[in-house]
């Protein structure tokens, strides 16, 4: 089973924190901040894991948020992922009333541990000032920087707190606009992913923002929709579908084939696909696994039909391997494969405990 990520905040990474700030300030109290970082820090969740180290941070470091900021800002570089969050959220409890120097922290510690959630506070705060220089964040030429701006703005950000206002399309397109076609795919991928989470809950805006930027064109846009639209395709939406130049339901299943029958917690589920077009044009698929109260959609695949009557083989593994954030409990299932939006075939199988 794959580490727990809360364990990512450990005794090393709070040494890298003291030891990047007892570099940048000689007066930092390094083995007390450490003593009270760790006392009592494997009992708890991600979450409070970084909320803990951040309080202890916040004892060790001046009081005024001003000079805190600029050693926070002079370690920078030191941080990476795991030792810079408690940083970054040091800069999202400790500097609301200081906007300017907050976001100027936020920007120098994003291209070592990224800012997104600890940006949220400022944007639920300050709202304009906050997203206007969130807005000159997308002009930057670092892409760490240019990320931060449409990732931190997103609706529904996994982990971070909910900001009312992001959810009422309208503020956030102008970035989206500005990074669409951005050169770093590490930008665009946020960009999509924003746009998926808008699709959630306004898929007509979504739709027509997609639809506007195929128009414009660009060299990384066909891409980009792909990955923005997945949400909307995984539901078999028409409207995305055809963005896709694909047709609404076209396609049949003629042979959709298990290994087995069976597979173990742990294992995988091989099975193949035989597929025909019904005319020209994309064939978009998708699978689907489903339980009673639980429906999961994956993809399988793209095929360009020439005509009607072109087949395609398409053979894939679904890993049942454990993970910690999603409880498989064996039992049967059943799997869906799913064509333009249709489901054209099904079949069941087991889901048996691991030997």
């Amino acid at each position: 089973m794959a580490q727990p990520l809360k364990d990512m905040i450990n005794a090393r990474s709070v040494s890298v924190l003291a030891d990047g700030l007892a570099a940048a300030w000689a007066p930092f109290p390094r083995d007390r901040f450490v003593g009270r970082a760790m006392d009592g820090l494997d009992g708890l969740e991600l979450k409070d894991r970084v909320r803990h180290v951040t309080v202890a941070l916040a004892g060790a470091l001046p009081a005024a948020y001003p000079q805190a900021a600029e050693l926070v800002r002079a370690c920078a570089s030191r941080l990476d992922m795991w030792s810079g969050w408690p940083a970054t959220d040091h800069t999202a409890v400790q500097g609301l009333d200081h906007l300017d120097t907050a976001m100027e922290t936020l920007a120098a510690l994003t291209p070592y541990s990224t800012g997104e959630f600890a940006v949220r506070p400022y944007l639920e705060r300050y709202r304009d000032d906050a997203l206007k220089i969130m807005y000159g964040w997308a002009e930057s030429p670092d892409e760490h920087l240019r990320r931060l701006a449409s990732e931190g703005a997103r609706p529904r950000l996994p982990w971070a707190t909910r900001v009312g206002w992001l959810m009422t399309p309208g503020p956030t397109l102008p970035l989206l606009d500005r990074l669409r076609d951005d050169p770093s795919e590490y930008v665009r991928r946020s960009v999509a992913n924003h746009v998926n989470d808008l699709a959630k809950d306004h898929p007509e805006v979504a739709l027509e923002l997609m639809a506007r930027w195929r128009s414009g064109g660009g060299s990384h846009v066909e891409k980009v929709l792909r990955h923005a639209a997945r949400g909307l395709l995984r539901a078999g939406h028409p409207e995305a579908l055809a963005l896709m130049g694909a047709t609404p339901g076209s396609g049949a299943v003629d042979v959709l084939a298990l290994e087995a029958d069976t597979v173990a917690v742990g294992a995988k589920l091989a099975f193949s696909v035989s597929v025909t077009a019904d005319g020209p044009g994309p064939l978009l698929l998708k699978y689907a696994i489903r339980r009673p109260g639980s429906r999961r959609v994956f993809h399988l695949g793209q095929r360009a039909a020439d005509g009607a009557g072109a087949t395609f083989t398409l053979r894939k593994s679904h890993s049942f391997r454990p993970v910690t954030t999603r409880d498989e409990p064996p039992g049967p299932r059943e799997l869906d494969v799913i064509v333009n939006g249709r489901v054209a075939a099904t079949t069941t199988f087991t889901l048996i405990p691991a030997p």
